[in-house]
């Protein structure tokens, strides 16, 4: 199948426009002799003689003034297609964006980044997943926006970041809990009994490691898949909760949060999305929302 020449949907468009074959290559830059072959090949293509003499004149044929419109609306269309993408306008600016962030994301800097949004952009729908899996899939296939949590691993190339805070763990407790009262030593700290969080029911990490070269080795009783689930836990027992401390802050109120008592282990919490997404200007903006919500 032969391609249609688009290029000759400019030159239409100006010609019906004109009603003249110099004024026409004026316009586009061509001499009169180009423009006559143009207008000759749009002829054969439309099989119609689209401009006929009348005295010294050009007027349009029955099926160019049924085209003139439609031409028109289609180079329009091209134009707005090929064109550098306008200023954003956030009042009026309606789009869903879905966030996917680790547990915990949701409950510290969600509600200060729907308020923030909100505000400059009253029609943005926000939407929270949580974050179970490590799958690049979903930014790829534009099923989340943006997600949030720790970069393990290289990334593919076609999926961006940009870190947002580095996060340290601590110690978390009932208020009544032994650890809630006095110095809080290696050797106590490993006595307790513990409940550790691991999306693939590991039952040990990072914390162990620190802890090992102490010299001590800490007990978990429990593995859950969240640091919500954790806290809920250690608020309601004499377990001992170890959790990144900034990305909990809200969950850790009313329960007593200590330093470790070895090195903490720290994580780099960074923000992800596709490349397809990195000059959408609605999304640059949301980026920005949640770098500046984060670094607050």
């Amino acid at each position: 199948m032969i391609r249609p020449d688009l290029n000759l949907l400019v030159t239409l468009d100006v010609l019906l426009e004109e009603g003249s074959v110099t004024r026409a290559g004026e316009r586009l830059a061509l001499s009169p002799s180009a423009m006559s072959r143009a207008l000759a090949r749009l002829r054969r293509v439309t099989g119609d003689p689209l401009l006929v003499r009348a005295g010294r004149g050009l007027v349009p044929t029955p099926r160019a003034v049924e085209l003139r419109d439609r031409v028109r609306a289609l180079v329009q269309e091209a134009e707005a297609v090929l064109r550098p993408a306008g200023r954003l306008d956030l009042a009026t600016l309606e789009r869903t964006f879905t966030l996917r962030g680790s547990d915990g994301f949701v409950e510290r800097f969600g509600p200060a980044l729907v308020a923030e949004v909100g505000r400059e952009a009253p029609g943005v729908r926000l939407r929270f997943l949580r974050r179970t899996r490590k799958d690049i899939a979903s930014l790829r296939e534009g099923a989340v926006d943006l997600e949030t949590g720790v970069v393990e691993d290289a990334l593919p190339p076609d999926v961006l970041s940009e870190p947002l805070f580095t996060d340290r763990f601590v110690g978390v407790v009932r208020d009544e809990h032994p650890l809630s009262t006095g110095e809080v030593t290696a050797a106590r700290y490993a006595s307790s009994r513990h409940v550790h969080v691991s999306r693939r029911g590991l039952t040990e990490g990072l914390v162990d490691g620190a802890l090992r070269a102490t010299g001590h080795e800490r007990e978990v009783v429990t593995v859950v898949d969240g640091f919500g689930a954790a806290l809920a836990l250690a608020r309601a027992s004499d377990l001992v909760a170890t959790v990144p401390e900034r990305h909990t802050a809200d969950l850790r109120r009313g329960m007593c949060s200590f330093e470790l008592p070895f090195r903490a282990p720290e994580v780099t919490v960074s923000l992800m999305w596709h490349v397809r997404l990195d000059a959408d200007p609605a999304h640059r903006w949301l980026r920005d929302r949640v770098i500046d919500v984060s670094s607050s």
